[in-house]
């Protein structure tokens, strides 16, 4: 793990802890490593709620209640997909603060109009602010794609911490 991500979320995690604030991430092209990262800062548990690793469409609808006209209209590495994901997040969690993570790790998986490395990362609050990123981070590799995304989700959840 590297120390940037280490030391973002640590920054995260005492802001956090200042503002009585409590979050929960819902991840898919991430595979679980913003949850990996905040964990491994010890004493994370009292602000990091819990974590939804929603790889399929199908675990989307079903821990998250994205709808499957959102999946159908927009796919699932889309702004209306990452926003349903944030504000599901913190439906079915008792979090302040959610980020979702949608996207393209690659190698495989570009289509026309979404290439490799897309990603859209929403992080919403319970006093229903909700902000949306879309990046294009291109060819960087899976793991630097995953990595350059964590570290966006986690400084914008430090954006949204601070506004409240």
């Amino acid at each position: 793990m590297s120390e940037g991500l280490i030391d973002a979320a640590r920054a995260l995690l005492d802001l956090c802890r200042t503002k009585r604030l409590t979050l929960a991430a819902a991840e898919s092209c991430t595979g679980g490593l913003l949850a990996a990262t905040l964990t491994e800062i010890p004493g994370s548990s009292d602000v990091f709620e819990r974590g939804f690793v929603t790889y399929s469409n199908q675990s989307k609808q079903e821990m998250l209640g994205v709808t499957a006209a959102v999946l159908d209209a927009h796919g699932a590495v889309s702004r209306e997909t990452a926003e349903a994901m944030a504000k599901g997040a913190l439906t079915h969690s008792g979090a302040d603060l959610a980020v979702s993570i949608t996207g393209i790790a690659g190698p495989s998986g570009a289509t026309p109009g979404k290439p490799v490395g897309l990603v859209h990362i929403a992080a919403a609050s319970r006093s229903g602010k909700l902000t949306h990123q879309e990046r294009r981070l291109g060819e960087i590799g899976r793991a630097g794609i995953r990595r350059a995304t964590v570290l966006q989700a986690l400084t914008m959840l430090g954006e949204l911490a601070q506004m409240q």
